[in-house]
């Protein structure tokens, strides 16, 4: 890896890094499994619905960094 690629992460704002990220990954040469993908439309689907219906209890980001930094340091 050379030094700019490496250096693109700390300068990139939070969205540039994810958008990095996900042409990194989408440039990975792998096929798809299609039990894998129908599995997730499903998954999503559901929790579309589950929103839609009210059932779903939403957080804002910042709780979802929160628990996201406790579940990751344990703190």
């Amino acid at each position: 890896m050379n030094d700019v690629l490496a250096q693109a992460p700390v300068v990139l704002s939070e969205s540039g890094r994810a958008e990095l990220a996900y042409d990194l990954l989408a440039g990975l040469d792998v096929t798809p499994d299609s039990g894998v993908t129908q599995a997730w439309e499903t998954q999503i689907l559901r929790r579309l619905d589950q929103v839609d219906d009210g059932m779903a209890k939403l957080i804002d980001r910042e709780e979802l960094r929160r628990r996201m930094r406790i579940r990751m340091t344990g703190a």
